[in-house]
């Protein structure tokens, strides 16, 4: 394998586990769509403590 093909193969790696991690977090942080109706209800029921 010449070294520009092994530079090219550890680069496009580190870009794609790159891009999951990326994605990954995106994911963890937003809800999907269908959920968002059951956090309205939800939050009704949470007592805030305000001073």
């Amino acid at each position: 394998m010449k070294r520009s093909k092994r530079i090219f193969f550890v680069i496009s790696g580190i870009f794609l586990i790159l891009i999951i991690l990326i994605g990954f977090d995106i994911a963890q942080r937003t809800t999907p769509p269908w959920v968002k109706k059951n956090l309205k209800n939800a939050n009704e029921n949470i007592e805030i403590n305000r001073k």
